[in-house]
């Protein structure tokens, strides 16, 4: 008969940094089924990635090497049917913010991963939330749940 001693259990988990930026709310937002005008367009990515800027510096999030974002559309009450990913030119221009401010080096898929599109509560005027997770803190078995090889031909 062998006695063996189990593995000790971790002490602790070990999580990763991650930060939460609030857009103002009812900070007017890009719908991918709006049919904006190109200067009307410019100007709203431009307040939302001024924003971005802003809340980031405002929070004194550090320089990132790689991040994984996600964002929270808190649409707004009036907004019956909902469908959080129409919400994504709000969530790059934001994403460009946070390049602008130092956050990540870039945006490219070497970088990010995301932004990824979730839905929350319904708020007045609507309000975006983006969450930052430092990818660099993560092990390698983590990352691959967060972001699972692709092959050719997969059929998923």
């Amino acid at each position: 008969m062998t006695l063996t001693t189990p593995n000790p259990a971790p002490t602790s988990i070990h999580r990763p940094h991650s930060w939460r930026i609030a857009l103002p709310a009812k900070t007017k937002l890009i719908n991918a089924n709006q049919n904006l005008h190109y200067r009307r367009k410019a100007e709203l990515v431009k307040v939302i990635r001024n924003a971005a800027w802003t809340m980031a510096r405002h929070h004194h999030i550090p320089a990132l090497q790689r991040a994984h974002i996600y964002f929270v559309i808190h649409p707004d009450t009036s907004i019956k049917r909902r469908d959080p990913g129409n919400w994504a030119p709000s969530a790059k221009a934001a994403v460009d913010g946070l390049v602008d401010a130092g956050v990540l080096p870039d945006d490219d898929s070497t970088r990010l991963l995301g932004p990824d599109p979730r839905i929350g509560t319904p708020v007045k005027g609507s309000q975006l939330v983006l969450w930052i997770t430092d990818l660099d803190q993560i092990g390698p078995d983590h990352l691959a749940l967060l972001n699972p090889p692709t092959l050719p031909g997969d059929p998923r």
